[in-house]
């Protein structure tokens, strides 16, 4: 069997290319439901539980202002809500509204049927040892969960 250019692709070039072609695939499907992809990514985030802001900064990487902007865009959007913790009477955490919980439904959906359908394809067993090989690497590297498992159940401890 003659090779092809994907099989000589490496490990880092085929990572690389894989996280350009999801974050397509994220930006599209924002921009089909009316949000940024950070929208996007808090909403996701946010949809197994609310998180404090510090906590949420770091799950999504950004720094304080940058995340203060994010969830006031959000928030006068109607998509979420500012609480107080329980835990820290200084503290605020940020939780999703009725409205941004219908819509981080329908947006994770479908974000998650345009990501799955990217290895369409590949056969049932290949699609299995992609994810799992992924989820090595998800894993080892400590990638914090931006993006839960089919079905609600996250694939790492929050």
């Amino acid at each position: 069997m003659a090779e092809t250019e994907s099989d000589r692709m490496g490990i880092a070039t085929a990572l690389v290319r894989s996280s350009f072609l999801v974050n397509a695939v994220y930006a599209e499907s924002s921009r089909e439901y009316g949000l940024t992809p950070q929208q996007g990514q808090l909403l996701c985030v946010l949809m197994p539980q609310p998180y404090g802001m510090s906590e949420l900064g770091g799950v999504l990487g950004l720094a304080k202002s940058s995340l203060t902007g994010l969830v006031d865009r959000s928030a006068q959007r109607g998509l979420v809500r500012r609480e107080p913790d329980p835990e820290d009477a200084r503290a605020v955490r940020v939780a999703l509204t009725p409205e941004g919980a219908r819509l981080a439904e329908e947006f994770y959906a479908e974000t998650t049927r345009r990501v799955e359908g990217l290895a369409g394809n590949l056969g049932a067993a290949d699609r299995r040892t992609l994810a799992v090989l992924l989820g090595h690497v998800v894993f080892d590297n400590k990638v914090p969960v931006v993006f839960m498992e089919c079905g609600g159940a996250t694939s790492a401890p929050r």
